[in-house]
């Protein structure tokens, strides 16, 4: 199995502004694309590494985002920018339900995730709260921590800059676009003033 991260960098810690809830990146973007950093880990990284259980009775995204990966890897809240993006192996997500782990990493400023495979919950979840998401069974074995990524959620475009290599993963539905775009579920609900019954199933 590979090891759970890869690489680790220090830091001071950083505040975390109240903002960082709704990075931003996607809402009103068209054309569906982000830049960012890549943070790496490896296979079956489960709800309870991305955001301790001691730690659910937080309810602020910006409150949570200071324990994202606070066991395992706690030089990520110090580091990251607002659009990187975690790379991880199969089943990323796996167990507990909680919607606070996609929470965390969009409120810590992750612009989203790649990974070989989901979790079924993490992935509705993720979509839910507004973190746009890709599977791919080819990025995750090529990309390296560190490296300097572009995302095209439209066309499912992954572009290593820093290393000049190109991939393709399974592109974004429109409806779900539509859903990252509003910033969640809820908010797309609201704009659209539609019953939730009336949107396809995730």
């Amino acid at each position: 199995m590979p090891p759970f991260f890869e690489g680790a960098q220090g830091g001071s810690i950083k505040e975390f502004p109240k903002d960082l809830l709704d990075p931003g990146c996607l809402e009103g973007n068209k054309g569906m694309k982000i830049e960012g950093r890549v943070w790496k880990f490896g296979d079956h990284v489960d709800t309870d590494l991305i955001i301790p259980a001691r730690y659910l009775n937080v309810s602020e995204g910006h409150e949570l985002a200071k324990y994202c990966f606070a066991d395992v890897r706690p030089d990520l809240v110090k580091e990251v920018q607002v659009g990187d993006i975690a790379v991880a192996g199969v089943n990323f997500g796996c167990g507990s339900s909680r919607e606070q782990a996609p929470l965390a990493l969009k409120a810590a400023g992750i612009g989203a995730v790649i990974a070989k495979s989901f979790a079924r919950i993490f992935y509705r979840n993720a979509f839910n709260i507004g973190l746009p998401i890709l599977e791919s069974e080819e990025a995750p074995e090529q990309i390296k921590e560190g490296d300097r990524v572009s995302l095209d959620f439209s066309t499912g475009a992954i572009v290593v800059i820093s290393g000049d290599k190109h991939f393709l993963a399974r592109p974004i539905p429109d409806f779900m676009r539509a859903i990252l775009r509003a910033g969640g579920l809820v908010k797309y609900l609201k704009k659209s003033q539609s019953a939730a019954g009336d949107l396809p199933a995730l």
